[in-house]
């Protein structure tokens, strides 16, 4: 059984109003060996009205939320419900004219994609680090195969993760259970980023890796050389550097390898 269906499970039986922490401890009261994370990430997936929804492959295209991943809406942080169409109104994902995935509530009318949408990842590199995060929150196995977002038990995933000193690009979490801190820079990256990877990598060693270790990545265009020297003493922060590349595929003509 695939961990969404646990989910979906508990929320049966757990009635019409309940708590993120309440389908986690459901689960794993019945499957003991499910990964916590991967609940709270499930959650997220299935919940109609979470804007971070749009992070997981379930959800990377624009449709109206009535599919078997569409069963939950959260009235607040925390807190969740059985989705109904009647009473919370029906939503979707759609494409904005900048090509980006939100989540909004609709008519229920087939959203028509942009007439054209300007390719703000095609070019030399990212055209802001919203695009990186969000591309790379999408996908994660990019960076390294098993890694998932971080989810809180209020159903805040690791998306601008907020701490009590600034804000995370992505807090990841690896297959063995370890977190990972992922710090983006569009291009080039700045001196300050391994001072900034170390303070976050302490705050989520203190108050929340209950004494796992915790890694960083630092990840641009291009790696400076005063980047390289200041984490070449630390085997807890590496770096990466991104390339964006396109390709084309020849479509046939109409009647050409296609049945009208």
């Amino acid at each position: 059984m695939s961990v969404w269906e646990m989910v979906k499970q508990a929320a049966d039986e757990l009635g019409d109003s309940f708590t993120n922490k309440s389908v986690k401890n459901w689960i794993l009261k019945r499957h003991p060996q499910t990964n916590a994370n991967t609940i709270n990430c499930q959650i997220i997936v299935c919940t109609v009205n979470h804007d971070s929804r749009i992070h997981y492959p379930q959800n990377k295209k624009p449709r109206i939320a009535n599919g078997a991943y569409d069963f939950l809406y959260r009235p607040s942080s925390g807190l969740l419900e059985m989705y109904d169409p009647q009473k919370h109104g029906i939503w979707e994902i759609y494409c904005s004219d900048n090509g980006k995935l939100g989540v909004r509530k609709t008519d229920g009318s087939p959203e028509e994609p942009p007439g054209k949408t300007e390719p703000d990842e095609v070019g030399t590199c990212f055209a802001a680090e919203s695009h990186l995060r969000d591309y790379l929150a999408q996908n994660l196995h990019i960076v390294e195969e098993g890694l998932e977002l971080y989810v809180d038990d209020e159903g805040k995933d690791g998306v601008e993760y907020s701490i009590g000193v600034g804000f995370i690009d992505i807090l990841a979490v690896d297959q063995n259970g370890k977190f990972v801190i992922i710090e983006l820079k569009v291009a080039r990256g700045p001196d300050y980023a391994p001072a900034q990877v170390l303070r976050y990598k302490n705050w989520v060693k203190i108050n929340l890796a209950n004494g796992k270790p915790v890694r960083g990545i630092i990840i641009a265009q291009n790696i400076s050389d005063k980047i390289r020297y200041a984490i070449a003493s630390d085997p807890e922060i590496h770096a990466m550097e991104y390339e964006i590349s396109l390709s084309l595929n020849q479509v046939d003509r109409v009647g050409q390898g296609m049945s009208l």
